[in-house]
């Protein structure tokens, strides 16, 4: 009997380590390009998720979670698609967290992540062209529509009584999608848009474009564009033309890239960027710290959710192919369940695992509505002393 019952110990320990797997997470974000800057968090803030479920062990029999890097450069279509068919093909991702920024994850949705039945969760492309784009259910985004940024944006503005401004925007799905939705709700509450225009990204001059942002005229100039490219050089050319004072920032821009570059000279401005408030930020600002980086760095906490949603979606599918656990994204995301904030990813897995259901809230209070996109909550920011400072929620 001894023998019979230590045999049967035997095979229960080689049956659970025979369903143990190595789970590929794929990381596609724009380590080079325009938003370069912020790319590093995020991609810390997703590898904590995944370390935080590896080290519990309870994942699909013990599975453990180790990522694999791409460079989608934010802005190349061609080669974002590139990384996202090496990570499938030649790496054997289960899952992708990214694109960045909306067009190359358009084009990496549409080009590969579709044929190949990839799930993604973006934690930063914000294009309300996303919200519905056929994506045969795989694709999810733990960042807000810029629909929503658009109306956000319009009413920080006339809450600080400016009634006119020009706008600048990235010539790409970002920025014209953000700045059509800022003016189309700006101009419905009374304000006006003494123009709206493109700029392209990589030039060294950008005199033109502000010459022609002060003949329109405007209490204030909204930069939509990105922080590490033509958005700062539109920034600096109208600081030293002396053409515009203050600046409106969302969410491309918002980045302590813009201390370094401007200081004091942009004091006075403002903006806001995706990010919730409470006790699951708190929570995973101070987890962030502890694993030696700044978890406030813009989509950071969008990384870590997007890396934890895919995961738990997984432990209640009770499978890492992404054709059988993309129907239990929603489920993980929303109630009902029991809530479950950064650092207790492990919990969550323990209910999982025993049938129960888990309410996933994470570092952005997670709610996501519709096509599995976020319901948006944004941080106002201004800048005072040359410091980029949070002044409310909305």
């Amino acid at each position: 009997m001894k023998n019979l019952l230590l045999a049967t110990a035997a095979a229960a320990l080689m049956a659970g380590a025979a369903g143990a797997e190595e789970i590929k997470l794929g990381i596609s974000l724009g380590f080079t390009g325009p938003l370069e800057s912020m790319a590093p968090a995020m991609q810390q803030g997703a590898e904590m998720a995944m370390k935080e479920v590896s080290d519990s062990g309870l994942l699909l029999d013990g599975s453990t979670v180790v990522s694999v890097t791409g460079d989608s450069t934010c802005i190349d279509a061609a080669a974002a698609t590139a990384t996202v068919e090496r990570l499938i093909a030649s790496e054997g991702i289960k899952g992708m967290i990214g694109g960045m920024c909306s067009g190359e994850t358009i084009a990496s949705l549409e080009n590969v992540a579709k044929a190949n039945g990839m799930v993604m969760i973006s934690p930063s492309a914000t294009s309300p062209a996303l919200t519905d784009i056929e994506d045969d259910g795989l694709f999810f985004r733990t960042a807000p529509s810029d629909a929503r940024q658009g109306e956000v944006m319009a009413q920080v503005i006339a809450d600080r009584d400016i009634s006119s401004v020009a706008v600048t925007y990235t010539n790409n799905d970002y920025g014209k999608g953000l700045a059509d939705a800022f003016a189309a709700s700006f101009t419905a509450n009374g304000g006006t848009v003494t123009v709206n225009s493109a700029h392209d990204d990589g030039k060294a001059d950008y005199s033109a474009e502000v010459g022609a942002l002060a003949a329109a005229g405007g209490d204030a100039l909204v930069v939509v564009g990105y922080v590490d490219q033509g958005g700062s050089g539109i920034v600096r050319g109208a600081l030293d033309s002396g053409a515009f004072e203050t600046f409106v920032f969302p969410d491309g821009m918002v980045g302590s890239a813009l201390e370094e570059n401007f200081g004091t000279e942009i004091d006075g401005s403002f903006g806001q960027n995706p990010a919730a408030e409470g006790e699951g930020r708190e929570t995973y600002l101070t987890m962030a710290e502890a694993a030696g980086f700044d978890g406030s760095g813009a989509f950071s906490g969008e990384a870590y959710d997007a890396a934890a949603l895919m995961l738990l979606a997984m432990a209640k599918a009770g499978s890492s192919d992404p054709a059988v656990y993309k129907d239990s994204v929603m489920d993980v995301a929303n109630g009902p369940g029991e809530e479950i904030l950064p650092g207790e990813l492990a919990k969550a897995l323990e209910i999982i695992n025993g049938g129960g259901d888990v309410d996933y809230v994470g570092a952005t209070a997670v709610d996501l509505v519709g096509p599995g996109e976020s319901a948006g909550t944004f941080r106002e920011v201004q800048f005072t002393d040359g410091k980029l400072e949070v002044v409310g929620y909305r």
